[in-house]
């Protein structure tokens, strides 16, 4: 690892000073060989499939380590989105005249070298991989045991694509070992990585929290909620509630409760619930819930804090926004949270009031997203409150240092 290390930090040098149209022949390039390569991909995919079954593992992180024609599509796809997305690296904003007569400002860089260290989803090995690129930084990539014959094959492209664009190949390296000791060092090398982020479950991020030594992007869970005012358009509430819960259930963006104004239960639950249950979502509700849905099952103060990632729902009745405000204050993981409302004034109170990265107005929680906020692909979602917050793309992975312009001038 120290080496890795050593080769990551080498590899930074030159990527901090890399031509915007060399990292985009890369990433172009290693999206072709993405596709070209498809048949070894999914070869690759197969066997941690197999293992993975084998191993016992269930069927929401069985659902983020498969990959699938579509899925390869999607990451090439990713991939060239962040090709026309503009290069951070270099802007220069906020030049300014100070009365010295220097000019100061603002240059974006750089971090330098980003450890990632993710679970399941093989398709983060090219996410990460095409943001660290294009934002100039070196990448050290450990992914999961489960999808290590998968990681391998994506790494392939990669080397591919480096090489083709006359990039050095230590500008991604993707850890082989399964070694749990191997993460235990990525997350102490402060001399050779100046940042770590974190992708799997609460136990993984809890645990890279804890003993970094280098700083952390992070988010733990996602206890996503969506509240349907009184003042809510019926429809649109049954259709954003029905797609944040259900598009899919294994990921940190879906909707984990479900609170509903006191005013509209009686209209709303019944032919929602009635959706949920055809679905196979299971019910955990408040007893005003439990009375309107007798399919429904009884609340424990343990469901409020729950990230499922499964077809489970927690649902309450609040009396009003004021209500339903103080719930998420109290449950939220500070993820992404939504209202449901035709009240202008309402809507601008729970997007002031509502502490979270992402907060919507009349949207389903799982538009929160890199790719759909026009990040191109993520590497990670932050709820911290510094540098990056919210799904964090090109512009997290850089920082900005100031610049001084002169004329020979001396302070006096």
């Amino acid at each position: 690892m120290q080496q890795v290390g050593q080769r990551a930090r080498a590899a930074s040098r030159t990527m901090a000073c890399a031509d915007t149209n060399a990292k985009n022949d890369a990433l172009q390039a290693v999206a072709d060989a993405l596709l070209d390569d498809e048949a070894s991909l999914l070869a690759a995919n197969r066997k941690d499939m197999e293992l993975g079954r084998t191993m016992g593992l269930d069927a929401a992180m069985l659902d983020r380590l498969e990959l699938t024609p579509q899925r390869i599509v999607a990451m090439a796809e990713g991939l060239q989105q962040v090709v026309a997305l503009p290069d951070p690296v270099g802007q220069i904003a906020e030049m300014n005249y100070r009365p010295s007569g220097i000019q100061v400002g603002k240059m974006r860089v750089p971090l330098g070298v980003i450890g990632i260290i993710y679970e399941s989803r093989p398709n983060v090995t090219a996410d990460a991989a095409a943001l660290c690129l294009k934002s100039g930084n070196a990448a050290i990539l450990r992914g999961g045991s489960e999808a290590l014959h998968s990681n391998q094959a994506i790494a392939d492209c990669i080397r591919q694509g480096l090489q083709r664009a006359g990039l050095p190949a230590d500008a991604v390296q993707v850890i082989e070992t399964p070694d749990r000791a191997a993460v235990g060092e990525l997350i102490t090398m402060k001399e050779y990585v100046d940042v770590i982020v974190p992708r799997g479950g609460k136990s993984l991020i809890e645990r890279i929290s804890n003993e970094a030594r280098v700083p952390v992007i992070k988010h733990l869970d996602g206890i996503c909620h969506v509240y349907v005012d009184d003042q809510a358009d019926l429809e649109k509430a049954i259709n954003i509630a029905f797609n944040a819960k259900t598009h899919r259930y294994g990921v940190c963006n879906a909707m984990e409760t479900l609170l509903v104004a006191e005013g509209v239960a009686e209209a709303l639950l019944p032919e929602l619930g009635a959706m949920y249950h055809e679905k196979g979502v299971e019910l955990r509700g408040c007893p005003t819930t439990c009375r309107i849905l007798p399919y429904a099952e009884a609340a424990t103060l343990e469901d409020w804090d729950t990230e499922y990632l499964a077809p489970i729902l927690a649902v309450r009745v609040v009396k009003d926004v004021d209500e339903a405000i103080e719930h998420i204050y109290r449950h939220s993981s500070g993820h992404t949270d939504a209202i449901v409302t035709e009240d202008l004034g309402r809507a601008r109170r729970f997007l002031a009031e509502v502490d979270s990265s992402s907060v919507m107005v009349n949207a389903s929680t799982r538009f929160a997203d890199g790719f759909e906020y026009g990040l191109g692909a993520e590497i990670g979602i932050s709820t911290d409150k510094i540098h990056a917050r919210g799904p964090v793309g090109l512009e997290g992975l850089t920082s900005q240092k100031y610049i001084v312009i002169g004329d020979g001038h001396i302070r006096r």
